[in-house]
């Protein structure tokens, strides 16, 4: 207690409270003086709380601090366990209470005061959901929540500007270094306009050149434009690719399709619905809006210590014991009628999750053949764009593969009956060669006996009446049954015909009607498309002359704005030049002599004299130096003289040295041959 108490005061003894309290003064304090001195921490913390107590009533001063103690996320100490007694302390000045709050506030008082900052914006105010329901009211509460999210990606990017460290001297730095390069290039354009000025018909050329640029800018501009347009009519044909896609499933659907199939699926389709508005959605919606009501009452709280969790974990556990022993209780006391009403409950809550995990199923069917169709137009756009032929629908594939299966059938079918063809005609390949030659051998021994007999060819002739008529009376029970089979036929195919007429009346009434429907729409959407490209190339026309007159208004307003800020420079200088001048004047004629040196003319005149005595003593310098400079230059011509000649001693006492030192050496070399 004794830290905290000292920690406190060192804090509000500094800026910006300024308190000069000792520990003694500070545990002295009132509880009145104490409240005050905790609005005053927190008004430093936000501004909106630097009030004086005594202004309002003690009900409003708790209530204001609880709101901000709350938005700060304060909990109070484990001491003070009761939120009511909490709130009592608060109001009566309990030094228990606020010294923790100070020692709490005072510890982090930067980072609450950012927490604070942000609450202004970021405490979301509650609509209740009947007033949501007026559409003003949904508009205006959706703008709210979408402003709240960008000042939050804005605080974001503010704080990381903090961070990323540009510093004033850098931005000075590069500001000096711009304006350096802007004096640079203003110099050289002034250079460039002397030089082009020389040249004639430079006004010409100037114009021709601006024109130049304008027709390039231009140039650049319709050929995005150019590109926009192409894009746009890439996605336009793609789009009706897709419509005809989708014109050819629906006929394709209308022309194979019952009435009775479509109304049991609309059927299907409208209980499922139907489920899904009245049971399942408000069940999730019901879910959802108590997750978040406990989210945001969680969110309200403030944060939450390790004894809180362990207080709510004992009482987690006190309420499971309580919920066994009321299992238990209504074990012991189980009557049949109960258990007959909760198999029936089991049974209805069993019906129901497989209810909602088979919905769950076809909603997750659905979507993912509704990502399949987006697939498959995905494909089919793609298949169009590479040139490739159509692509078969499901329904088409499915005809296809029906249609192959018995074809494939009917075709091993007929390939076994031509194998038993082909070896029955083997078998009577070869009794009819043995009955040939058994006829053969038959008509020889026939003519052998006419030979003998007198009647030769008799047979023969018998044979060939014998084949005529039969073919007579072959032909003409062929021509009848013919005729009759022609007859019957006519009949079934007019029969049919009425049959399928009657069949399809009512199917093509409805085609004709979907016709006639396609057809004005088709013509609807061929006047909207085009009311929609002459209202776009107007727009785009109008567009394009806005910008660049738009264009033309920034270069003007960039120049304007250049101009006046050469002439608020020049005003600033001239100002401060005039503010110079008149403190000048009122220094100079200012009775007082300390207000007189201060002024610039005098400090002038001081330097002026200054440099003249300094220019005095110079020329009687000057002076003193030209007329000794005659007897100087005479002393130093003797003294270069008198160098020349101890320099020219001194090599004559080398080589007289030279002489003596080689003369000693001879003499001793005759020595040593007398010795010899």
């Amino acid at each position: 207690m004794g830290d905290q108490m000292q920690f406190i005061v060192e804090k509000l003894n500094q800026e910006p409270f300024r308190k000069n309290y000792n520990l003694i003064s500070f545990d002295s304090l009132e509880p009145l003086q104490l409240l005050q001195l905790l609005s005053d921490v927190l008004g430093e913390i936000d501004p909106k709380h630097a009030v004086d107590i005594r202004e309002e009533l003690p009900e409003q001063t708790t209530k204001r601090m609880l709101n901000l103690l709350g938005i700060l996320k304060y909990k109070p100490p484990g001491t003070v366990s009761d939120l009511s007694a909490f709130r009592q302390g608060l109001v009566t000045g309990s030094k228990a209470v606020i010294h923790p709050v100070l020692h709490w506030l005072l510890q982090r008082t930067n980072e609450l005061r950012t927490r604070a900052y942000l609450a202004r914006f970021l405490v979301k105010l509650e609509v209740s959901a009947e007033f949501l329901q007026d559409d003003t009211v949904a508009d205006f509460n959706k703008q709210y929540e979408e402003l709240m999210e960008a000042f939050k990606n804005l605080h974001k990017e503010h704080e990381q500007l903090k961070i990323s460290g540009l510093s004033t001297a850098e931005i000075r730095r590069d500001i000096s270094a711009m304006e350096e390069e802007k004096d640079q290039l203003a110099k050289r354009v002034e250079r460039l306009k002397k030089r082009v000025e020389t040249v004639q018909n430079h006004q010409r050329m100037l114009e021709i050149a601006r024109q130049l640029r304008l027709e390039k800018e231009r140039e650049e501009s319709l050929a995005q434009q150019k590109q926009e347009q192409k894009s746009q009519l890439f996605h336009s044909e793609q789009r009706l690719q897709r419509a005809q896609v989708q014109l050819k499933e629906m006929q394709h659907m209308v022309a194979d399709s019952k009435p009775e199939s479509l109304m049991k699926k609309l059927e299907e389709e409208i209980n499922f619905n139907s489920y899904l508005v009245n049971e399942k959605i408000p069940r999730e919606m019901e879910s959802k809006k108590t997750s978040v009501y406990f989210l945001q009452k969680l969110v309200a709280e403030p944060a939450m210590t390790q004894a809180d969790l362990t207080a709510l974990e004992s009482e987690i556990e006190e309420v499971t014991a309580q919920m066994n022993q009321l299992i238990e209780k209504r074990i012991i006391t189980y009557e049949p009628t109960d258990s007959k009403f909760s198999m029936y409950r089991q049974q209805a809550s069993i019906i129901s999750r497989k209810k909602e995990a088979k919905a769950e199923e076809l909603q997750a069917a659905k979507e993912e053949m509704f990502s399949l169709e987006k697939q498959v137009e995905q494909k089919n756009s793609r298949a169009h764009e590479l040139g490739g032929s159509e692509v078969l629908t499901e329904d088409e594939f499915k005809q296809y593969v029906s249609k192959l299966r018995s074809k494939n059938t009917l075709y091993k079918r007929k390939r076994q009956e031509v194998a038993e063809i082909t070896a029955e005609f083997g078998i009577l390949q070869r009794t009819e060669e043995l009955l040939r030659q058994r006829h053969e051998a038959t008509q020889q021994q026939l003519q052998a006996i006419e030979e003998k007999k007198g009647i030769s060819g008799y047979s023969y002739t018998q044979e060939e009446l014998e084949r005529v008529s039969a073919v007579k009376s072959e032909m003409d029970e062929v021509k009848g049954q013919t005729l009759d089979n022609m007859s019957e036929m006519v009949k079934k195919l007019n029969a049919m015909v009425a049959e399928k007429k009657a069949s399809l009346a009512p199917v093509i009434k409805e085609l004709r009607q979907l016709r006639q429907n396609c057809q004005e729409l088709t013509q609807e959407c061929d006047e909207k498309k085009i009311q929609y490209d002459s209202c776009a190339a107007g727009l785009e026309t109008n567009r394009s002359a806005l910008e660049q007159e738009v264009k033309g208004l920034l270069e003007e307003c960039a120049q304007e704005e250049s101009n006046y800020r050469y002439i608020n420079c020049m005003k600033r200088s001239l100002e401060i030049q005039l503010q110079r001048a008149k403190e000048e004047m009122k220094a100079y004629v200012s009775p007082d002599p300390q207000e007189r040196r201060r002024a610039v003319r005098e400090q002038y005149t001081r330097i002026i004299l200054e440099q003249e005595n300094l220019g005095k003593k110079l020329r009687e310098k000057q002076k003193v130096v030209r007329e000794s400079h005659g007897p100087n230059m005479k002393q130093m011509k003797m003294w270069q003289d008198f160098e020349k000649l101890m320099e020219c001693k001194r090599e004559c006492f080398l080589k007289q040295q030279n002489q003596a030192a080689i003369g000693q050496i001879i003499q001793e070399g005759g020595k040593d041959r007398l010795v010899l």
